[in-house]
């Protein structure tokens, strides 16, 4: 005769135990939406001003353009690159998986405000992020900075991330005449709370310009004043009775920065003398797309070539070598874009670094869900949960 053994109810699990389930789930649940539907992001400086403040916080739409595989897998949930506290790499570069793209709603368009990595991040500076390191050692010699500073490597998913606009997308051609944009022959519009410097002369007065309006220079006996200031405020300038004339302050034509700092990509002042208001024209590549290389052009493409598409490269007399082979042409495998701050005159952009890869853009900013002044506790209200779109 069988007996059906008799179930002992289960025991009730301890408080303890369901509190780690719970975190162990939100972890893992917290982890996903990061990497594969949004990310919070914080404005570090005032490049995108005034579009995007300084301590504004927003979300980062990764399903815009398709959440990117990560490529480096071994990281500390939750955390970027540095441990918090102890400091130190958060990620292992034992395991490193090639660049792959989920499905997104669409792709990166003109004038969308995009989050990316620093494409010169691969080498930096552990002590301060925000300072480049390539624009350093320009200033002051490799061994100068290695010395003062911190320097680290990062694979490619772990450099600083970066938010500007994208000005060029794939195969059209930039050029900055004066410091204003022409994309493919034809002037760009200027955003209203895009901010740059202008001169202006007066009748003898100070110019009644906004709070907001920065005052760089002043010329009193020719009634002359340069002030950094929004697009919108300096429209509204031009009718009034005190002002003679606003103009965009731009550095002259084929006239090249003595100061190797401020030299722009692609740093080549015997075949480029362009400066960061009269640049180009230039191609921005796209895939598929074909060039003819040359002594003059390599200093354009020797990064991607290199860097960015992963072969090797050896230039001598002339000749181009690249993976053991001869070549005259070179074929991009990607697509690149071209990004610009709005805040003109104080934005590290393309102009300083040059194209950016596709495999480098993580998503399309979003929307602010908090902003502060000053400190934490100064806030700014009418920021909060605003569209970027709208503070455009």
């Amino acid at each position: 005769m069988f007996f059906k053994r008799k179930r002992n109810p289960g025991k009730k699990k301890s408080a303890l135990k369901e509190w780690l389930n719970a975190a162990v789930f939100a972890l893992i649940a917290a982890t996903i939406t990061r990497t594969f539907i949004a990310e919070a992001y914080a404005i570090p400086s005032g490049s995108m001003e005034g579009t995007l403040l300084t301590h504004d916080h927003l979300f980062v739409n990764k399903l815009a353009y398709g959440p990117r595989i990560p490529m480096t897998p071994f990281a500390v949930p939750l955390v970027y690159n540095t441990l918090p506290i102890t400091g130190g790499k958060s990620y292992s570069e034992a395991v490193q998986w090639k660049y792959h793209r989920l499905p997104g709603f669409g792709k990166v368009k003109r004038n969308d405000i995009v989050v990316f990595n620093a494409p010169d991040g691969d080498t930096a500076i552990a002590d301060d992020p925000e300072l480049d390191y390539y624009q350093l050692c320009r200033m002051y010699g490799r061994d100068a900075v290695s010395s003062r500073y911190t320097i680290v490597t990062r694979p490619l998913d772990k450099k600083e991330n970066l938010i500007k606009r994208c000005i060029g997308l794939p195969g059209d051609v930039l050029e900055l005449r004066n410091a204003s944009v022409y994309i493919n022959g034809r002037a760009t519009d200027r955003y209203p709370h895009a901010r740059f410097n202008y001169i202006i002369k007066t009748r003898g007065m100070a110019p009644p310009v906004d709070e907001h309006a920065v005052l760089l220079q002043t010329q009193a006996g020719n009634n002359t004043y340069v002030y950094n200031m929004e697009q919108q405020e300096a429209d509204a300038l031009k009718s009034a009775s005190s002002v003679v004339s606003v103009d965009l302050l731009a550095r002259e034509a084929g006239k090249v920065p003595v100061l190797p700092g401020a030299w722009v990509f692609p740093f080549d002042t015997t075949h480029y003398k362009w400066n960061a208001d009269n640049y180009g024209p230039v191609t921005i590549p796209r895939a598929g797309m074909t060039v003819a290389l040359t002594s003059r052009n390599i200093a354009l493409y020797r990064r991607i070539i290199k860097n960015y598409e992963g072969n090797t490269l050896e230039e001598k007399d002339g000749r181009f070598i690249i993976n053991g082979r001869e070549a005259t042409a070179y074929t991009f495998k990607m697509d690149y874009y071209w990004m610009m701050g709005d805040n003109r005159d104080n934005s590290l952009d393309s102009r300083y670094w040059g194209f950016v890869p596709e495999d480098h853009i993580v998503g399309k900013a979003w929307f602010v869900w908090f902003s502060y002044a000053d400190h934490p506790g100064d806030i700014r209200w009418e920021r909060l949960l605003r569209g970027v779109k709208a503070l455009e």
